[in-house]
């Protein structure tokens, strides 16, 4: 996390002050975030709603609504683990179970200089919160494309059950749709770091047979979640309102990027 001395800290807070509802949310109060911290602990879920105050949230949108023309769409098939499968299992095994998922997105170099999310994204006292809430060290993407995404899911469009590869997510709730799109999951369902990968929990959540818990989240909203243990899905967008959704993405090493064949697969270019 970072030091920062108290007049950058004041400048920080200064350019959120149109952009983050600081009375509700006083993200360089020590107290505030320990709450944040034990809530996530607790539940794996971080909801903090009305974060991005709503005219930021406007500005936001309409930026998404006037570049939606420009994101790349991926309509692809995975299985739960989003790994190659694995032909020691049936095609149908949990391990190796297809599951769809379909969506648009414009890339971090789409993203106006002005834009709030440009500004949120690189201010210190922001990043020093989600540092101390999830107990990380936070750097940028090295390649140009991956710190900041926008995601669309039109009518009919959804994100498959899956888990994460990556320890955390943080994300900002632009547009809700008129349906459909809701976020769904399965806390500690299996246990990445001792290999246990729960086949058995995997095929009845699947199936139906599990009940899974709903994040319930309006316009503005911000959310961290840790989904390496914990299955999820955003159920298919209903009706003509699209879904906008932005990934603030970090890394807890410095210098990282995407690999290109990943930059392909999400981004369709490099």
């Amino acid at each position: 996390m970072s030091n920062l001395s108290e007049p950058t800290a004041t400048l920080d807070l200064n350019a959120l002050q149109g952009i983050v509802d600081l009375s509700a949310y006083p993200i360089d109060d020590p107290a505030f975030r320990a709450r944040c911290r034990q809530t996530l602990e607790q539940t794996g879920a971080l909801v903090l709603p009305g974060f991005m105050k709503p005219e930021a949230v406007e500005q936001v949108k309409q930026e998404g609504l006037t570049k939606q023309h420009l994101a790349h769409y991926t309509d692809k098939q995975h299985n739960v683990y989003l790994s190659e499968s694995d032909s020691s299992f049936p095609e149908d095994h949990p391990r190796n179970a297809s599951v769809t998922s379909s969506k648009g997105c414009i890339t971090d170099d789409i993203i106006g200089q002005q834009s709030p999310l440009r500004i949120l994204y690189n201010a210190e006292d922001f990043r020093d919160f989600l540092g101390d809430v999830l107990e990380e060290t936070l750097y940028e993407y090295a390649d140009s494309l991956s710190s900041i995404n926008l995601h669309y899911a039109s009518e009919g469009q959804e994100l498959g059950w899956h888990f994460d590869n990556s320890s955390f997510a943080t994300t900002l709730l632009i547009q809700k749709p008129a349906g459909g799109g809701v976020f769904e999951y399965v806390e500690n369902l299996r246990d990445a770091d001792s290999g246990d990968m729960n086949f058995e929990g995997v095929s009845r959540v699947l199936a139906g047979e599990i009940v899974p818990k709903k994040l319930s989240m309006e316009p503005g909203a911000l959310v961290l979640f840790r989904g390496r243990n914990a299955i999820h899905r955003v159920t298919p967008t209903e009706g003509g309102i699209t879904r906008m959704l932005v990934v603030l993405a970090y890394n807890n090493q410095p210098g990282v990027a995407l690999s290109e064949n990943a930059r392909m697969t999400f981004y369709g270019r490099l």
